[in-house]
């Protein structure tokens, strides 16, 4: 499957609704994260993931109750997606633009140490082209 696609958006989703993991950091976090990537091989694309009342769900499109917003171009998403950008060098150079509350991102550390897991797995069967 493609990265960004809607099939990779429904995997990861999937995935997220399956972990165990996710589950047990999602009990006690309420948060709302967009991500926007410019310039993909279908246009933009917006993706979201939503903690809420101790469960999670990944989808397409903006999150509906938005804590968070990252937004990037595809060879910067790509990159970090595979490891060959620094996260934090793409924020500080601006290649990675983030708005929102940094303290509520702070407090769900757990949760995106769960979906990185995701991240991981979801990443061995997907494609960047």
């Amino acid at each position: 499957m493609r990265y960004l696609s809607l099939e990779w958006i429904d995997a990861l989703n999937l995935a997220v609704a399956a972990s165990d993991a996710m589950r047990r950091a999602a009990a006690d976090q309420n948060i709302g994260v967009t991500q926007v990537v410019t310039g993909t091989p279908d246009g933009d694309v917006s993706y979201h993931l939503v903690v809420a009342d101790g469960v999670a769900r990944f989808g397409a499109g903006p999150a509906d109750s938005e804590d968070v917003r990252m937004e990037q171009d595809w060879d910067t998403a790509v990159g970090i997606a595979l490891g060959t950008t620094n996260l934090e060098a793409a924020l500080f150079d601006g290649r990675l633009r983030f708005s929102g509350d940094p303290e509520k991102l702070m407090a769900s550390r757990d949760v995106f140490a769960a979906l990185n897991a995701i991240f991981d797995d979801v990443r061995t069967r997907t494609t960047y082209e």
